[in-house]
């Protein structure tokens, strides 16, 4: 999500899921109509993403595709939706001038709520490629109404989890965000990941605690999210939680302390595990991302001084 909730934003997402406002989707519910399921993929790949592919069709109408995916896997469609958008469009429909609209559903829901389905809209679209991906929250009954028939909402008989050959461990732990690599953040143009390395001192020095409203990410408190972080794992260690358990964990911990929608999404992004911050290596210095730009960015504009971060060691993998 990039780092956009799946959640969740970031989790883009980044986990994410930055829900913009509803104007996109009373502008896609206009080409509803009566269309027929002409694709059932129970294992669409878009390169090493796998989804439920569900594509609805009719002449002289735009395609409709609704992609489902279980909570656990990765790469996430929150992740990927540019590219997996582009591969559907490539393969299934490549003479129509537009993408197909772009919904997309995660189960079970973010906080252990029912899932949601997610209306994608891009900024921007060239022959085949789409850029800047917006979510919104759509309806069961407006995600059948727009594709014209009946949607399936589960990942489907013909999905076949894939059963990791090793499994690392993760654990996560508190940094210094300046320990960590310049961020390059796209598909946002209020981050620019290039700010001299002098830019960090000074917002640390005078930090900005103001909401924007140019995007998910720079919409809320990173600090008050930061500080629950750091409170989050500081509890869990002393209860034994598993880095498996600790989104959830977390979830309950900033419900209890009365953080707001946009808190709680952005700390479940913090801890969920295919959505969590982790820089590249084990020395963080000038080593890049694995995941988690965008916040990073975020909060380096914010003055943000501590986050946490996700460790991963695969077994007999060498030292860095």
């Amino acid at each position: 999500m990039s780092d956009a909730p799946q959640d969740t934003p970031p989790a883009r997402p980044e986990a994410a899921d930055p829900c913009l406002s509803g104007e996109a989707v009373a502008g896609e519910l206009r080409l509803a109509a009566s269309r027929e399921r002409t694709v059932d993929d129970h294992m669409f790949r878009a390169g090493r993403t796998s989804f439920r592919l569900q594509l609805f069709t009719a002449p002289g109408q735009r395609a409709v595709a609704v992609v489902t995916q279980d909570l656990d896997e990765v790469p996430s469609l929150t992740h990927t939706a540019e590219s997996c958008a582009e591969a559907v469009w490539q393969r299934h429909c490549p003479d129509q001038e537009l993408p197909p609209v772009w919904i997309e559903r995660q189960s079970p829901g973010a906080f252990g709520g029912e899932p949601e389905f997610r209306l994608v809209t891009f900024g921007e679209t060239e022959p085949h490629q789409v850029h800047d991906p917006h979510w919104d929250a759509i309806s069961a009954e407006q995600v059948v109404h727009l594709a014209g028939g009946p949607v399936a909402e589960d990942r489907g008989e013909g999905y076949v989890p894939l059963e990791p050959e090793v499994l690392p461990e993760e654990w996560f732990e508190a940094i210094g965000l300046w320990r960590l690599a310049q961020p390059s953040p796209f598909r946002t143009d209020c981050m620019s990941g290039g700010r001299p390395w002098w830019h960090r001192w000074v917002r640390m020095v005078f930090p900005r605690h103001d909401e924007r409203s140019c995007c998910w990410y720079h919409s809320g408190d990173w600090h008050r999210v930061n500080r629950l972080a750091l409170d989050v794992l500081s509890h869990a260690r002393h209860e034994g939680v598993t880095a498996t358990d600790m989104a959830r964990y977390a979830h309950k911990y900033a419900v209890a302390a009365g953080a707001s929608d946009w808190e709680r999404e952005a700390l479940f992004t913090v801890y969920r595990s295919s959505d969590a911050l982790q820089p590249s290596g084990s020395s963080y210095l000038s080593r890049g991302y694995i995941n988690g730009q965008h916040r990073v960015q975020a909060m380096l504009d914010a003055g943000v001084r501590r986050t946490v971060v996700l460790r991963v060691t695969w077994p007999d993998s060498p030292a860095d």
